[in-house]
């Protein structure tokens, strides 16, 4: 009974920025700005997208679909790790630390999917403009992104049962903000081998994969674009992908500084590049949310006319109607 007590946790402590508490305040006015800025922007994207006839095209609907992940994301860790910084309560219930894990890590390999079906969009529209009705038809979008979304949810449930059935011989604190999966399986005390095989797996197909046909999808399009002649086609194609292109950089470009650093990097004393580690964590995780509407926002000129057309018809329609009364 004693052994079986000693490798069972029925709670796990989030260390976040206890050591720096003079700084907790200021990172929670933050993150809580950001957080707003994150509902409010992408939920501004998700609307356009649905009401603006103009934008029913496949490009905004996985743009829709990427703006409802992120909200999705950070809405399961983000008010968790408000409230620690606020109140001071760390403590996260096994359940909760499964159900943030599972979130974090099924939304982060659906994102790097969309990410890859937004290049063969890109890719479509730019190299084979004549085929694009029918390539990019209604259903092959949807079942797109059905299968992202759907990979991503398996993937983590693999990933996040095989964490949470390891013994953690009562060791419960989780240097991080939340229940990130590399944070948890450091606390096992047990073969972590499998854990590591398919998180090896999952990187190769949910990161590497993904990346590989971005990169292929974009040299496609940049030849495509540089052997047109008309500089305003050149423009409007360089337009269309440079707000993709500026999310893909700064979503892998975290990711892999958090999952494929040397391991020498993560020995014991290293205060510092742990802390280092949390802040690009929260980058990925706040950060990146938060620039993807505003990326599309200032880059895109149909975004910036739906939304000016939404502001603009309310006031419009109210003025109609109050004048038939």
């Amino acid at each position: 009974m004693d052994k079986t007590n000693q490798t069972f946790v029925s709670e796990f402590i989030l260390l976040g920025l206890s050591g720096y508490p003079k700084i907790e305040i200021i990172y929670f006015v933050l993150i809580l700005i950001m957080y707003l800025v994150i509902l409010t922007g992408n939920g501004v994207l998700i609307i356009v997208s649905i009401f603006d006839s103009r934008l029913h095209t496949p490009m905004y609907f996985f743009l829709g679909n990427l703006s409802f992940l992120d909200i999705c994301y950070t809405s399961s860790s983000v008010p968790s790790t408000l409230v620690s910084l606020i109140s001071k309560k760390r403590n996260i219930s096994f359940s909760g630390c499964a159900v943030q894990m599972f979130f974090g890590f099924a939304m982060g390999s659906t994102e790097c999917l969309l990410l890859g079906m937004m290049a063969f969009d890109r890719y479509v529209a730019i190299c084979n403009p004549l085929r694009y009705p029918v390539v990019m038809s209604r259903a092959v979008c949807a079942l797109m992104a059905s299968v992202s979304w759907l990979s991503g949810g398996l993937n983590s449930i693999v990933q996040t049962s095989l964490a949470m059935q390891l013994p953690f011989c009562g060791n419960n604190v989780i240097n991080h903000f939340t229940c990130e999966i590399l944070a948890v399986l450091k606390l096992a005390c047990a073969d972590i081998s499998l854990n590591i095989v398919t998180m090896v797996i999952s990187n190769a197909v949910f990161l590497v994969l993904p990346l590989l046909a971005i990169a292929f999808s974009y040299v496609l399009i940049l030849c495509t674009v540089l052997s047109l002649h008309s500089g305003p086609g050149r423009r409007k194609a360089f337009s269309t992908c440079s707000a993709h292109l500026a999310v893909v950089v700064i979503f892998y470009g975290t990711i892999f500084f958090m999952y494929a650093k040397p391991r020498s990097q993560e020995r014991p004393g290293g205060g510092q590049l742990q802390a280092s580690d949390k802040l690009v964590s929260l980058f990925y995780g706040v950060v990146t949310p938060l620039l993807n509407p505003i990326i599309y926002s200032l880059r895109n000129n149909d975004v910036k006319a739906a939304v000016k057309y939404l502001l603009n018809q309310k006031p419009t329609q109210e003025v109609f109607s109050i004048q038939k009364m």
